[in-house]
């Protein structure tokens, strides 16, 4: 099992910081890994505190009478010079339960109104997005949405577009479209179930 040495912060950014690794690695060897993480302070990582957290949310919700119509966004994002399909999500505050996160971060992306599911904790519980370069872990929220979209509440750097998509606009955006990996396979579950929450369903004697 390999072993870190020592830890230095790279970067002093409100959002996410470089953290340069001295590690040594399984045979013995010195080298160096480096982590893009929420955490502000080397002594917040989760390498340091070995405890998990969710750093975000994102949110899976159908809309309209029939539910049958996803909730997604398109939005530019700097790291392609582009546009990208994903499902709201957003950063979860100090102390603030992701639940109540991914509701108010509904209202603020989408203008919408999320009624999140009660549903078992394996199908919720915060997992890692990248882990081959961060610690960023995010929890999953379900539910239907209702309401009016709006862009009132979006921030100046935030460019986003509603997308009500059903099954046929989501066939297209999968054969033609950027699409981040949860969204891509949280629509896969959309076209392929008549239930697109189905699987959210454990028997009892499973339950956690």
């Amino acid at each position: 099992m390999g072993k870190i040495r020592k830890i230095e912060q790279l970067t002093h950014n409100p959002f996410v910081n470089l953290y340069d690794l001295s590690i040594e690695n399984r045979v013995g060897n010195p080298g160096k890994y480096y982590v893009a993480s929420r955490a502000k302070t080397g002594a917040e990582l989760e390498l340091a505190t070995k405890r998990q957290k969710a750093d975000g949310v994102i949110i899976y919700s159908l809309y309209g009478e029939k539910r049958d119509r996803v909730v997604l966004i398109r939005q530019y994002r700097y790291t392609i010079d582009g546009y990208i399909y994903e499902l709201p999500a957003g950063l979860v505050e100090p102390g603030e339960d992701y639940h109540v996160s991914a509701v108010r971060e509904m209202r603020e992306e989408t203008g919408l109104t999320l009624h999140p599911l009660q549903v078992d904790t394996i199908f919720e519980k915060p997992c890692y997005t990248t882990i081959g370069m961060t610690d960023e872990c995010c929890g999953t929220v379900y539910g239907y949405a209702d309401g009016e979209i709006s862009g009132d509440c979006l921030e100046d750097g935030e460019e986003i577009e509603v997308v009500l998509a059903d099954r046929e606009e989501v066939r297209r955006i999968l054969r033609e479209e950027r699409v981040a990996i949860v969204c891509s396979y949280m629509l896969m579950h959309f076209l392929h179930d008549e239930d697109p929450f189905a699987f959210l369903e454990v028997p009892d004697e499973d339950r956690v």
